[in-house]
């Protein structure tokens, strides 16, 4: 957040919208799409009555203008309405930054200046940031790390009455990762499928989003944590020989951070504690950090340690080099055996 005094939530801006107080100018910005999006829809659709909008709602796109013509559209004033709404979608492709300066100094504030900044952020020592946030808004868009993902799909759900246990929310969350465009559509489908269901099971799951129930990687992380050797290549091999799982591609990314995670759970103050380590890493409550305190109990620092070195040389070979002619399935096999032994 490139202002000091104080960071802006996604909630606390839509609060502050659902109350009817608009504010002149927000930059919305960041890698995360579907908060971006989630605010500028909400101010498209409230900041003004649907008669309205025919004179009152401008929407352009940053390859189209230049920062000038977005100041001089800006300073229009509304036609018979309480304000006008100034939409910059696509704002990265905007030039010429500082021409905006001037108007983000005394903005008109029967104007609400929305500019959508995706798939990255403006650079915080540009002076218009400071004065977009002193006149206005600034938000940032991070995306989600993977321990909220959980969190958030128990969220969404819990809007339209339905819970899901954990199991499912990690299966879902491992499945999608952290799109939350694709996430909410998919728990959309999800939910309309449900039939006098109220709460969403591994076998819901499996049935609407094609996740198997058995073959998963919180079934593989489960497998790990424990040593059951048998468990852990049978759902390698599942994911080895069925391409519409992801394969070693989906693997790699989550046992590199669980790892990478069990490597930081041994620096927290209590680590045979679950609420303690579950707070060290971030996560949710204690429960979430049941596979770390038990993973402690398994795997000494330096074998985890090694295990990381392990699963970076195997996404090498995996990527081609050193590969041989080894199969993925042979490095994945190896890999696994390198884990558990």
């Amino acid at each position: 957040m490139a202002e000091k005094k104080s960071s802006v939530s996604f909630d606390s801006v839509m609060r502050d919208l659902r109350a009817g107080k608009f504010a002149p100018i927000y930059i919305l910005m960041g890698d995360e799409s579907y908060y971006i999006d989630k605010i500028c829809d909400f101010i498209s659709e409230h900041a003004l009555r649907e008669e309205e909008r025919d004179f009152n709602q401008t929407i352009v796109f940053g390859a189209d203008v230049t920062a000038a013509q977005v100041a001089d559209i800006a300073r229009r004033y509304p036609m018979m309405a309480e304000r006008q709404v100034v939409i910059v979608k696509e704002a990265q492709a905007l030039k010429n930054w500082e021409q905006l300066g001037h108007y983000f100094e005394k903005p008109l504030q029967s104007t609400v200046l929305v500019i959508c900044y995706k798939n990255g952020t403006i650079d915080a020592k540009k002076k218009i940031l400071a004065q977009a946030q002193k006149a206005g808004m600034v938000f940032i868009s991070n995306k989600k790390r993977e321990q909220d993902l959980p969190p958030f799909i128990e969220n969404y759900l819990r809007q339209y009455g339905i819970g899901i246990d954990y199991k499912s929310s990690q299966m879902i969350a491992d499945h999608i990762g952290s799109d939350l465009n694709r996430m909410t559509g998919e728990l959309d489908k999800l939910r309309l499928s449900l039939n006098d269901e109220k709460t969403v099971t591994p076998e819901l799951v499996e049935k609407n989003i094609g996740v198997s129930k058995d073959y998963n990687f919180f079934e593989l992380r489960n497998a790990i944590v424990h040593r059951n050797v048998f468990k852990a290549n049978q759902i390698m091999k599942y994911f080895c020989s069925n391409p519409k799982s992801g394969g070693p591609y989906a693997i790699m990314p989550q046992l590199f951070a669980y790892f990478q995670n069990l490597l930081i759970a041994y620096y927290a103050p209590d680590r045979k504690n679950e609420q303690s380590v579950a707070q060290y890493l971030g996560l949710r409550n204690g429960w979430a950090a049941r596979d770390y305190v038990a993973g402690m109990e398994k795997y000494s620092g330096r074998k985890v340690l090694e295990i990381i070195s392990k699963i970076r040389e195997t996404d090498t070979r995996i990527k081609g080099i050193g590969k041989g002619n080894a199969t993925d399935s042979d490095l994945m096999q190896e890999l696994i055996f390198f884990i558990l032994h």
